[in-house]
């Protein structure tokens, strides 16, 4: 009974049945011009596995990773859980210090990329870099024959003894991903196989998935949301998965859905309003499941894209401490007939096979009744093993085995959560978590603050592109908008992170509580009356 018990969450061993059971048909492909049936993925990465294990000193558990969404990236992060080490997926979309500091912090010794690909992006992983290209070309003979043997020939039972695969246990860490939360420091989330495992497992009961599935790999491995349902599920099961390094370039997106009949779209609101805007009808009618999920998905977007694409977007919930999957709206063509409805316009859907959840007051551990608003509190399989080498912060969130989301919600009768807000001081703007603290700092230090000297506080309104709007309460200042903006991007702050000039408002006081700490509940009104989406719509 263990066995069956440990199948669903133990990925490295579901890759290899996953591969072995499309041996002949696509498995992965990208816009690179790669294409890989099952059987030639599994050769490619048994025989990555034995390159890095050469290169790899035999302590070097963590490694990193900074690759776009490709066939590449797929083989060295299947081949690095196939050797027992965990891959750390680098945010490349980040600020040079910020990667520094998150190398610093994971200990790594390599990272694996490429040199065209950093000078891209402009970012440099010093003397840590492990060329993707150079492993590439120390496959010899020797590691094609016995890995061409592996893959082809030896009973999977065999192979997993050979692989060491029967030793991992489902407790074992799978990866580490690096989010920066409230305050923009980063924090290695720490997953288990059965963390991700849980999440594949809930995706592919709830929507059904099949051989005839074929998912769209846009999003970056460095984000939970891609590494899960676009790297592992497509990896543990049974779809076919096809990748694109860029979701903002709509044209290849839609080229790549109509070139492999794509049935599966997982992504965020903010890339669907760039295709309901570029991507021609056609190229989507294969679409059968959307997902905009990691921002608010707002009606207006839903209804757009059904209007040109005849498949209507649903939304789910999630944080990467959580694997990320907490909830889903089912789509109705994935849900069986004769049953009530696993969807609900306005929620975020019910929590997925495992997962538990409670609403308790927002200061407390109080749990209130339901159709309540509250703090979200989250239990299951998915919650993380904890924050790499931060105990103390794991501590502050995680209660009984019970993670603290920081979002308010409230849960109906039927099951269906519905986020009313955040008491976390972070946005989520096109998927990425913006820190209020951390830009708060830097705006203080472009107003010139001395000291603890705030003259500038950070919050954020609801917005129609973006999910969310980073807006700015200050005192006056000889310093104009214009001049903080332009300092900011001087230090290096990501362009996602620096408002614009028309998000600042002038105040005459900071509000603050009689504590002594940011009244954020006042400041929330006066960034609405100002910036609201409401306000906006009536002065436009």
């Amino acid at each position: 009974m263990s066995t069956v018990s440990e199948k669903p969450f133990v990925l490295p061993r579901r890759l290899l049945r996953a591969c072995r059971s499309a041996s002949r048909r696509i498995k992965v492909a990208d816009t690179l011009g790669t294409r890989f049936t099952g059987g030639e993925l599994l050769l490619r990465i048994l025989a990555a596995r034995r390159v890095l294990n050469r290169v790899l000193a035999p302590e070097e558990r963590l490694v990193g990773v900074m690759l776009p969404p490709t066939v590449a990236a797929v083989v060295i992060n299947a081949a690095l859980s196939l050797c027992g080490r965990v891959a750390v997926n680098l945010n490349y979309s980040t600020s040079q210090s910020i990667l520094a500091t998150t190398i610093e912090k994971a200990g790594l010794t390599h990272v694996i990329s490429s040199p065209v690909f950093l000078a891209r992006v402009k970012l440099d992983v010093g003397n840590t870099l492990l060329d993707a290209g150079t492993l590439r070309k120390q496959v010899t003979l020797v590691d094609k024959i016995i890995s061409f043997v592996q893959a082809k020939l030896l009973p999977i039972s065999v192979l997993e003894r050979m692989l060491g695969l029967d030793k991992i246990n489902q407790d074992d860490i799978l990866t580490v991903i690096f989010t920066s939360g409230s305050t923009g420091d980063p924090k290695g989330v720490m997953l288990s196989m059965e963390n991700v495992g849980s999440n594949v497992t809930a995706i592919g009961s709830l929507l059904h998935l099949s051989p005839g599935d074929v998912a769209i790999g846009t999003l970056p491995f460095f984000h939970s949301y891609g590494y899960t349902t676009t790297l592992w599920t497509p990896l543990a099961l049974e779809p076919a998965c096809v990748y694109h390094t860029n979701p903002l370039e709509a044209q290849q997106v839609g080229n790549l859905v109509r070139e492999f009949h794509g049935t599966i779209l997982m992504t965020t609101p903010t890339f669907l309003r760039g295709y309901i805007r570029r991507i021609p009808s056609e190229d989507f009618a294969s679409l059968e499941v959307v997902f905009g999920a990691a921002e608010k998905l707002t009606r207006e977007v839903c209804d757009a894209f059904e209007s040109r694409f005849k498949v209507r977007p649903w939304e789910a919930y999630g944080a990467t401490e959580l694997s990320p999957l907490v909830s889903v709206n089912v789509p109705p063509t994935r849900q069986v007939p004769g049953r009530p409805p696993q969807a609900r316009e306005g929620t975020v859907g019910r929590p997925i096979p495992g997962c538990r959840t409670r609403i308790t007051q927002r200061d407390s551990f109080i749990e209130l009744p339901v159709g309540q608003e509250g703090m979200l509190w989250i239990s299951g399989p998915n919650v993380m093993k904890g924050y790499l080498n931060r105990p103390d912060l794991t501590a502050e969130v995680v209660k009984d085995g019970w993670y603290r989301t920081g979002d308010i919600a409230k849960i109906d009768a039927d099951g269906f959560i519905t986020i009313t807000g955040r008491q976390s001081r972070f946005s989520k703007i096109g998927g990425e978590m913006v820190p209020h603290i951390r830009v708060e700092e830097v705006i203080n230090q472009a107003f010139g603050a001395s000291g603890d000297e705030i003259i500038a506080v950070v919050g954020a309104v609801s917005d129609l592109k973006k999910g969310e709007r980073l807006v700015v309460l200050h005192l006056t200042s000889s310093i104009t908008p214009v001049m903080v903006c332009k300092k900011m991007s001087e230090m290096g702050i990501p362009n996602l992170w620096i408002p614009s000039p028309d998000s600042f408002l002038e105040i005459d006081s900071i509000p603050v509580l009689g504590t002594g700490k940011l009244d954020l509940k006042s400041m929330e009104t006066i960034a609405q009356e100002r910036f609201g989406v409401s306000s906006n719509r009536s002065s436009g």
